[in-house]
C-alpha cells in the first residue's frame, strides 16, 4: 500500500508560478514511475509530466518549457514546478505512482486556479 498526498495548489494570476508536492508514504521504496495528471471541468484527465526511477522525464506538449517535474527519493516526494501559468492550466492536479510489481496509486488531487 502507498498513500499519496498532494499540496501546493491555489489561486495564482496568469504568468505566475506554483510548486506542487506529492508526498508518498507506506511502501514508498517500491515506487518506480511517478506522474502528474490534471483534470479540468468537463474534460478528461490528462498526463502532464512523468519522471521515471532513473530521473528521465517527459512532458505534455502544452506544458513543455513551463513546467518541471522532479523527485526526491530520500523524501519520497515528487514535485511539479509550474511557471508562466495560463488560465488553461486551471484544473485539479493529481499525483500518480506506479508501484512494484503492478500497482497504481492516486492522490486526492489539489486545485490549481489561474485567474486574474
Amino acid at each position: 500500500q502507498v498513500q499519496l498526498v498532494e499540496s501546493g495548489g491555489g489561486l495564482v494570476q496568469p504568468g505566475g508560478s506554483l510548486r506542487l508536492s506529492c508526498a508518498a508514504s507506506g511502501s514508498a521504496s517500491l515506487i518506480r514511475t511517478m506522474s502528474w495528471y490534471r483534470q479540468a471541468p468537463g474534460k478528461e484527465r490528462e498526463l502532464v509530466a512523468v519522471i521515471s526511477s532513473d530521473f528521465s522525464t517527459n512532458y505534455a506538449d502544452s506544458v513543455k518549457g513551463r513546467f518541471a517535474i522532479s523527485r526526491d527519493n530520500a523524501a519520497n516526494t515528487v514535485y511539479l514546478q509550474m511557471n508562466s501559468l495560463k488560465p488553461e492550466d486551471t484544473a485539479v492536479y493529481y499525483c500518480r505512482a506506479f508501484v512494484l510489481p503492478t500497482y497504481t496509486y492516486w492522490g486526492q488531487g489539489t486545485q490549481v486556479t489561474v485567474s486574474s
